[in-house]
């Protein structure tokens, strides 16, 4: 929407590093759009929502007409180069601040990387498992395990911005000292280095330890009924931000309107979560991984959604233009900087 300050990304992975050919952008793209192996054959995954998204809002960025043939889009990225290429559609797509997921290494960009490519802060939200797994790797007892991951917990928390869980249930307790040795000890024995935290117990316990900490959570859950006692146990305490996977949107809208501590991600559709939730309630997420371009078509649709839904309602009556004007402020940034204590100058 013209004149709606910079988006606020409160859930992104980073970019990719280096050079992408047709077959490797391919497979980002697909990861992208949730599909797996290759197109059909004669099509490619440019043929997608996200594909034609990327054709119409990425080519102008880099000095090309909108729904350019791929093969040439691709062929001007490498001309100007990946680092140059992610630069320019990083500070032209909209997000004045990212909030970036970080704590497992990997070949995408650092929160520092990604504001100097962007030139934008972005913020690190600390993932509660990959902090537990690097501190397995290394430890030789249960004693050593808890106690390194309580000191990890409590250094993260003093540059953090917010924490991250994808615990899929959680009750209204924390587990018990004896509950939580128990599991791991299981988990420790028969764990291979590098694999995955599954163990519940260990899950919740981190998860009760990272809200004891004070800062905002966000809550990585498929479908967020299952946290539901978790969410009523922990009122009172920080702010926590469902960030389901479609079609769970509707659902989480309405737990945050149910909790005066619980938040939820707009999702891919804001018309769908803005009439189950007060607009205060609700944040902007782009959700990209790998490619900068998946940075520009978040912004672009949640800004079009919002447009699209202001203007229906405005059309109609229900609101005047400045009210729709806040209220994508609200929604595109204005909640994220009060939930995550983001200062309003340096964002």
């Amino acid at each position: 929407m013209d004149g709606s300050p910079p988006l606020i990304d409160q859930y992104s992975h980073g970019a990719v590093h280096g050079e992408l050919g047709l077959g490797s952008f391919e497979t980002h793209l697909a990861a992208a759009v949730g599909a797996q192996g290759p197109a059909p054959a004669g099509t490619s995954y440019f043929d997608t929502v996200t594909g034609l998204a990327i054709r119409r809002w990425c080519p102008p960025l880099l000095g090309l007409e909108p729904h350019c043939p791929p093969a040439r889009y691709l062929a001007r990225r490498r001309e100007v180069g990946a680092f140059r290429a992610g630069r320019m559609l990083l500070r032209g797509c909209g997000i004045g601040t990212f909030l970036l997921a970080a704590g497992a290494p990997g070949d995408l960009t650092s929160a520092t990387e990604l504001a100097t490519a962007a030139e934008a802060p972005a913020h690190e939200v600390v993932r509660l498992e990959p902090l537990a797994e690097q501190i397995a790797d290394t430890s030789g007892s249960v004693d050593s395990f808890l106690g390194y991951t309580a000191e990890a917990l409590y250094g993260a928390a003093q540059h953090a911005t917010a924490f991250a869980s994808g615990a899929t249930h959680c009750d209204g307790r924390a587990p018990e000292a004896g509950e939580v040795r128990r599991a791991a000890d299981r988990w420790l024995r028969g764990r291979r280095p590098g694999e995955r935290l599954g163990e519940p117990a260990l899950l919740r316990h981190l998860l009760w330890s990272a809200v004891a900490t004070g800062l905002p959570v966000q809550l990585h859950c498929p479908d967020p009924a299952p946290l539901a006692a978790f969410l009523r146990a922990t009122a009172g305490g920080p702010d926590l931000v469902l960030l389901p996977a479609a079609p769970h949107h509707r659902r989480a809208a309405q737990l945050a309107a149910l909790h005066s501590h619980v938040y939820a991600d707009a999702g891919p559709r804001p018309e769908d979560t803005l009439g189950q939730a007060p607009f205060g309630k609700l944040l902007f997420s782009s959700g990209a991984r790998g490619l900068p371009e998946l940075y520009v078509t978040a912004a672009r649709s949640f800004l079009r959604a919002m447009s699209r839904l202001v203007r229906e309602w405005t059309d109609e009556g229900l609101c005047g233009a400045g009210d729709g004007r806040r209220i994508t402020e609200m929604v595109g940034s204005g909640t994220a900087r009060r939930v995550y204590r983001l200062d309003a100058a340096a964002g």
